[in-house]
This record gives structure tokens, C-alpha cells and sequence, in this order.
């Protein structure tokens, strides 16, 4: 056996999956890709001069499949973006990740019966949702390899892929990554028949005392140097690979300002902490736990977002900020001299994507063992950067808040100030229920539920007057009705103004943008303390689906009601 068996690494994208086999001394010798940011940073990172290759190329054609080299190990992560739950709630199309699956599963196959096959083993990275869509076995027929599998003496209906039990959801903060990241590996080892799953080196302390302690993102933040840190001469070392000591200003992609305008971050705030149907999240970021998972798209306006504080002292725009690349890329398990090449958004793209190394460090780890080979007592990393020809996001500025981001013609609009007794009082400037494009006026509706197409109910204007003798019942309820028709009134602008603030993200003049208007109204509610007070409706049924409901969604009701009403009749 050979002391560094060789890789090659299908849908290699940045080189995740490569770069753990290579620390555990495996000798990568060709990604495939069809991205070409991706086989850039690729040949960067292994030294290489791969070429773009669309891996459809080998769809229809078991002779092109043959024409690649021969490898002890193959390694593929097909694009897992229609399988996961975050694309369209798990509805989108399966049809591109199983033909890419399958694409995959041809090629190891071919390589795996072929005559004097030297390959070892296989593994597959993938979503968690993907085992869904994956048979138990394919046979060559399965494959399309009908005529390979009879010009090589083989049954076209052999077993040529077995899934069953060789397939293990794992999870990336076990294995020493500051994230928890779950991902499904498949593969064999061929000897095996099976796929052997590493032992775990990390856990959590509280249930797990002889384990290394999970590394959370207190611990990346603390090891990586502020991004507001200017010029240097100092060093770094490595959060993760100890070897590594790097003069900070070989540190790329990493001192630049990400910070969010107040706008995006509080979108990103609402949809975590009081989406309309999904539960709550912390913002920021909690500091104590290993990151949620990092994704291919960096925004700063989404649930999926991940939020820090800023180092900077701001209130307002910039007072969060996403991860920088280089915070990131450490987050997924990459060393620091690891270098992405394309702009902020493609190597984002490039380090969301990406296996996380720790994990296939860990699989090639346990590949070593079980093919008899020396044990490495330390990864081999790259111990300087290169960056020659790399594109470097460090500007060691602050950024500038002067072109704030706006919403589309015609947004809409969908706002309720909290979730309380499985309710949600609602203010938007379209019809619910029906999911209407089109936006005429505002409207006051309740969903009953925290699931999406829970019944809704709408409301029409001047319902509030209704709502209003049975609030003044209420201790603090003739103060609450005051407020809403005197001082608070004032900051409600017409039904125009409305949308054209909504789309501006911004406040125009004494009124208030309905976002804001939607969040006064949680905070003078919140602060009457009403949370163990309830309203029997026996005489008069305001909520249809409920006998009893939180009295704060009965002051939610007359509130949002009141803005629909005077913004639609100004």
C-alpha cells in the first residue's frame, strides 16, 4: 500500500472536502467543477491546473468516465441546494440533485468494477434531507450501465451502489468545528463493504465530561484579531491548527467593516425572534455555542442570517455586522492560510458551500486506520500563505452608511408585534388568506396558529370602536386607549405614506415607518405586563377560533386595527 493515496474530488467547489484528505496525507491529484471562481481557489490551494469540467459530461458516456485517471479514493458533494429544508421550505425541485447523484454514482461504479480497480474507497457529502432521495442501491442498469456492465462480464442487475447502512448524518461541531453544521456522508470502503464512521473528538461538556469540549464562536472570536484592527507587525496563530503562526498582515479577508444597515438588521431581528410561523431564534449570535451553519449566501436581512455585535461603537446602521470571509471560512474548519478567490460574495459563496475539512479530516483519519497506514500525530496544513494573485477584502476602513438599501415598488408588507396564546394579530397591506399580489390597502387580520395556512380572519376598519368599551374594563385600559388616539395617532400617516416609507426603510418627517409603528405598539403593550391576564369571551366573540385568548392580543387588535383604519381613511 502506498503511503499517500490519491484523491480526486468531484464537485470539488473551494476544496473543503480535498483539504481534510490532504492534511491527513493524501495526495489530491484533480478536482472537477464547472464553476470557474471555484477551480480557481481550487488549483490555488493543491497546486494544481485543473481545467472546468461540467460533470454531465460523463452522463451518456461510460468511455469519458474512463478517460479519467484512476484514484484509491473518489470524493463528491453534488450541489445540495435542492434537497435542503432553507430552499423554498423544502419544496424545491429534486429532479437536478438526483441526476447529479446519480452522474456521481456512474462514475464510482465504473471505477469501482473496473478490471485491476485500484480504488479504495468512496464517500459522498450531502445534505441530511438528501437520504430521502436516495435508493437503497442502484444497480448498473439502475445507472444506465447496462452495455459497460456486459462488456465487462457483469449483471446488469448487480447491486453496483449499497446505501443501506452506509450512510451517517454527522454533525460538524463533534469533530471540533465551532459550528453545528449536519451533514450526511455515504460511501464504502471496499475491503469493508461498508462505511466505517470516525470516532467523535468533541462534545458537549454538561453531558459529555471526557470529551474535548465543544469550541463555540466566543472561541474563533477571541483566537482571531478584531476586524477593526489596523495595520500591524504582530502574529497570529491559528485557531484551529496550532502550527500555524502568521504575520497578521498576511491575514486575508478579514479587516474590513460588514456592517448592516439598521434597516437589515432589524429585518433579520424580526424574522428570527417573531416570524409568523417558525420559532425563535437568538440575535445576535449566541457566544457561547459553536455557530448555526454557515450558508452559501451572505445576506443580512434573512432568519438564516447570522448576526454578530459590532466592535465598532455605533447605534443604528452599523451597529451589527455579518462574519467576515475569514471569521467564516475558520467557523466551517478551513486553516488561515487557506485563501478564496473571486469577490465578498463568491468566496462566501465558496466557504458556504463547502464540506467542512474537519469532517473529511476525520473520515481520511479513519481511512489511514483502516487501509493499515501510519497514523499522522498532526494534520498537514499549510503552514504560510500564499497570496500571490489573491483578491484581498482587507481595506482596514470604516464603512460609510450613505446609500441605504429600499424595497421594490409595490413591497409588501406583513407585520404583527408579537406571538402570544398561539395567535398573531396582524397588519399587512394585502389580503392573507388569499395571498394576493396586489396591495390596495391596509389590513388587520389574525392567524390562529403557528403554521403556515393556519385559518386567518380579517378584520374590517373601525373595528377598534368595538374593541374599545371592553379595553377601558381593563385595569390600564382607558390609558392605553388615550395614548393610541392621542400622542400615538399623530405618527400614523396615510395609506400612501405608509408604503412609500415601508419601501424607503426609513421614517419620514413626526411619522413613523409602519415597521417601527408595529414595534411601538409590542413595547407599550409588553410594558403594561398583561402576560397573565386573559379575556373570556362570553358575551361578545372577538377572536372566532378562541373562548379564551391573552388580554395583550385584544389591546394588539384595537392597536393595529386603529393604523389600519386611520391610515386608509386619512
Amino acid at each position: 500500500m502506498i503511503e499517500n493515496p490519491t484523491v480526486i474530488d468531484f464537485f470539488c467547489g473551494a476544496g473543503g472536502f480535498s483539504e481534510g484528505f490532504k492534511q491527513q496525507g493524501f495526495d489530491i491529484i484533480l478536482g472537477i467543477d464547472n464553476w470557474q471562481p471555484a477551480i480557481d481557489t481550487f488549483n490555488h490551494n493543491f497546486n494544481l491546473s485543473c481545467s472546468l469540467k461540467n460533470i454531465l459530461d460523463f452522463e451518456n458516456s461510460y468511455e469519458e468516465i474512463e478517460r479519467l485517471p484512476d484514484s484509491d479514493v473518489i470524493i463528491g458533494s453534488p450541489p445540495c441546494v435542492s434537497f435542503s429544508h432553507s430552499n423554498n421550505s423544502g419544496k424545491a425541485n429534486k429532479e437536478s440533485g438526483i441526476r447529479l447523484t446519480k452522474v456521481f454514482l456512474r462514475i464510482v461504479a465504473v471505477k469501482k468494477f473496473k478490471r485491476n480497480s485500484i480504488l479504495k474507497a468512496w464517500y459522498m457529502e450531502n445534505v441530511a434531507n438528501s437520504k430521502n432521495y436516495i435508493s437503497d442501491y442502484y444497480t448498473f442498469k439502475d445507472l444506465d450501465l447496462t452495455e459497460w456492465a456486459q462488456k465487462n462480464r457483469l449483471s446488469p442487475s448487480k447491486k453496483a451502489i449499497v446505501f443501506k447502512n452506509n450512510q451517517h448524518i454527522v454533525c460538524s461541531a463533534d469533530y471540533g468545528s465551532p459550528q453545528k453544521r449536519k451533514r450526511i456522508i455515504s460511501g464504502e470502503l471496499i475491503h469493508l463493504g461498508y462505511l466505517p464512521i470516525p470516532p467523535t473528538t468533541h462534545a458537549d461538556s454538561s453531558i459529555d465530561k471526557k470529551m474535548n469540549k465543544y469550541r463555540d464562536l466566543k472561541f474563533i472570536k477571541d483566537k482571531l484579531p478584531s476586524p477593526t484592527e489596523t495595520r500591524t507587525s504582530k502574529s497570529i496563530q491559528d485557531p484551529l491548527y496550532e502550527d500555524i503562526i502568521l504575520p497578521i498582515n498576511q491575514l486575508t479577508d478579514h479587516f474590513y467593516d460588514t456592517g448592516l444597515y439598521e434597516s437589515e438588521w432589524r429585518q433579520s431581528r424580526h424574522l428570527k425572534i417573531n416570524h409568523p410561523y417558525m420559532g425563535k431564534m437568538s440575535f445576535p449570535e449566541k457566544n457561547d455555542s459553536p455557530s448555526r451553519t454557515i450558508t452559501a449566501t451572505k445576506i443580512g436581512t434573512s432568519r438564516e442570517a447570522i448576526i454578530y455585535l459590532s466592535e465598532y461603537n455605533r447605534k443604528g446602521n452599523g451597529e451589527y455586522r455579518t462574519p467576515t470571509v475569514r471569521e467564516a471560512s475558520s467557523i466551517m474548519g478551513f486553516p488561515i492560510t487557506f485563501q478564496f478567490k473571486g469577490s465578498e460574495g463568491i468566496k462566501w459563496r465558496l466557504v458556504g458551500n463547502a464540506v467542512c475539512p474537519t469532517i473529511s479530516s476525520a473520515f481520511a483519519k479513519q481511512l489511514r486506520t483502516e487501509l493499515n497506514l501510519n497514523a499522522l500525530y498532526k494534520p498537514i496544513v499549510n503552514l504560510n500563505a500564499n497570496i500571490e494573485g489573491i483578491p484581498n477584502l482587507n481595506n482596514f476602513s470604516e464603512k460609510l452608511f450613505i446609500n441605504p438599501p429600499r424595497r421594490i415598488y409595490k413591497s409588501r408588507f406583513r407585520r404583527h408585534p408579537f406571538k402570544d396564546g398561539n395567535i398573531t394579530v396582524t397588519l399587512s397591506n394585502y389580503n392573507i388568506e388569499k395571498n394576493t399580489k396586489n396591495i390596495k390597502k391596509w389590513r388587520t387580520s389574525v392567524q390562529y396558529g403557528n403554521g403556515e395556512g393556519f385559518p386567518t380572519y380579517s378584520y374590517p376598519d373601525t373595528f377598534y370602536s368595538k374593541l374599545e368599551p371592553i379595553i377601558k374594563n381593563f385595569t390600564k385600559g382607558e390609558e392605553f386607549v388615550d395614548f393610541i388616539k392621542n400622542g400615538f395617532s399623530k405618527k400614523i400617516g396615510t395609506s400612501g405614506q405608509l408604503q412609500e416609507m415601508f419601501e424607503l426603510q426609513n421614517s419620514i418627517n413626526n411619522l413613523l415607518e409602519p415597521t417601527r409603528l408595529i414595534e411601538e405598539i409590542a413595547f407599550i403593550i409588553n410594558n403594561l405586563n398583561l402576560e397573565k391576564e386573559d379575556f373570556c369571551q362570553i358575551e361578545i366573540k372577538v377572536f372566532k377560533k378562541k373562548d379564551t385568548v391573552p388580554l395583550k392580543q385584544v389591546f394588539a387588535l384595537y392597536a393595529i386595527n386603529f393604523i389600519s383604519s386611520t391610515a386608509n381613511n386619512k
